[in-house]
């Protein structure tokens, strides 16, 4: 917080919901299709095309409303939103007022500066997606791709709760992983499938009114978020402590100058002129549809978080890296289920496993039960550690059974006694320095020893046993 200020902020997030067609129409949603190649009359607005809506659209809007708590309407009303823009070519969006689709929910997060806290949501409500005006394609020109045109969208407004641009940023992130991990979106801001638009205003610590606030636009990375916000409270702390007013209004952020900049006089909800959409009836839900979504919800990632850590015994860290996407969260049960020590596991997925998939388009490569099967071989002393990820790699690159791979590249540590004691004394006899100096208190040089027995196995002796032979060797008579 800026000394003696206090932020308030609210967010609007736009999120473009996992359907495979248009709100309305038939049109597909791919993205990084040629412009303006998947359109038809009826997301072009051409006269007498009539919408219908999409199923699909509808029952990922209620699942995500019902996992942040909403109450879900059994009666919701779509409107038209009136205003005219190059990219809206019926000259207004379908969306939802005064009759959303749900109301009333919460999100809880952490904080970075006030730890476990919860924002409300005033609502949630379906609606259409624009098309997109491109200012640099053309020289002097502005062109428009309408393929967007027409892509359900749900919006999710939250209450005036967050307190810093820090904030801010917390809440989405955590609003993005639970839509991921309930399949309603990919939540892309780099395809603009998650956009946000910030509410924003300053007063004085201690104080309980809402002063006048601003809308940020054009933010396109959770990065982004928290530098445009504390770029406008700045602005707005620097207006008010100069003697000025703050004036209600849409800024955009500049993210190459970190500024923002006037747009427009901020529109209010009259000046769309809403009214129900003519050509669609209300959108009714009956309660055993709500009820059958209800129950198909997944395991929430907070939820999870907690299961993590104490079914698993891990830390609260290593619960929160694990369950950070459910891929990864059901990927490590799928390990530990296959037989792998729970800790073990998680290390193993946390590094090796991670940084593979990191490398390979998030894909999980090893399968679960090989994984299970290296955690097996390295802690049966089959396997060094090191060795270990050397077939890890291995098998990620190429498949294979981890055993039979280990053997293939002769990786297979050397549990034999008599020849680990071969090894030794060639170790010993070619030593006899440090061997005295060892005998005579230096016990320091056993990793020095322990090293050259390693070496001269190539690395296939298992350390533990070796060091035992060593130190039976070293303490009987020369």
């Amino acid at each position: 917080m800026a000394s003696g200020w206090e932020t308030v902020i609210g967010l609007e997030t736009h999120v473009q919901l996992r359907t495979k067609s248009k709100m309305f129409c038939g049109c597909s949603t791919a993205f990084g299709a040629p412009p303006n190649t998947q359109v038809c009359p009826v997301c072009l607005g051409l006269p007498g095309a009539l919408p219908v809506p999409n199923g699909e659209a509808i029952r990922l809007a209620v699942r995500a409303a019902l996992a942040l708590g909403c109450t879900v309407h059994p009666k919701s009303v779509l409107a038209r939103k009136n205003y005219f823009y190059p990219d809206l070519p019926k000259g207004y969006q379908i969306s939802q007022h005064d009759q959303p689709l749900a109301t009333s929910g919460t999100l809880s997060f952490i904080s970075p500066e006030r730890g476990g806290v919860s924002a409300g949501i005033i609502r949630l409500h379906v609606e259409e997606d624009a098309g997109k005006s491109i200012h640099d394609r053309f020289p002097k020109a502005t062109a428009v791709d309408l393929n967007r045109s027409g892509v359900p969208l749900i919006e999710i407004v939250s209450a005036p709760d967050l307190r810093s641009p820090a904030e801010a940023r917390a809440y989405l992130l955590t609003l993005k992983q639970q839509l991921e991990y309930l399949g309603i979106s990919d939540c892309d801001m780099e395809k603009g499938s998650l956009r946000v638009d910030a509410n924003v205003s300053v007063r004085r610590a201690g104080a309980t009114e809402l002063n006048t606030r601003t809308e940020v636009k054009n933010i396109n990375s959770f990065a982004f978020v928290e530098k445009a916000l504390t770029v406008e409270r700045d602005r707005q702390i620097a207006v008010v402590e100069s003697g000025g007013a703050v004036m209600q209004q849409t800024m955009l952020y500049d993210s190459k100058e970190n500024a923002v900049r006037p747009q427009r006089t901020k529109e209010e909800s009259h000046d769309y002129r809403y009214f129900p959409e003519p050509d669609l009836p209300p959108l009714v839900l009956t309660p055993e549809f709500v009820a059958e979504q209800q129950s198909d919800l997944p395991e929430l990632p907070s939820a999870k978080r907690d299961r993590f850590a104490a079914q698993y015994a891990l830390s609260r860290e290593h619960a929160a890296v694990l369950t950070a996407s459910r891929a990864v969260a059901e990927y490590y049960e799928s390990v530990v289920h296959a037989g792998a020590e729970a800790q073990a596991a998680a290390n193993w997925v946390m590094t090796e496993a991670l940084a593979d998939a990191g490398d390979h388009q998030e894909q999980l490569r090893v399968p679960p039960a090989a994984l299970a099967q290296i955690v097996a071989l390295v802690k049966g002393g089959t396997l060094s550690h090191q060795a270990a990820k050397r077939v890890f790699a291995e098998v990620a690159a190429k498949g294979g059974d981890p055993r039979t791979v280990a053997e293939a590249l002769g990786l297979v540590q050397v549990a034999d006694t008599n020849v680990l004691a071969g090894w030794v004394s060639d170790v010993l006899g070619a030593h006899a320095t440090e061997v005295a100096r060892y005998r005579s208190g230096e016990t320091k040089l056993m990793g020095f020893l322990l090293g050259q027995v390693m070496r001269a196995s190539r690395g296939k002796a298992d350390p533990k046993l070796a060091q035992r032979v060593l130190e039976e060797k070293l303490a009987s008579a020369p």
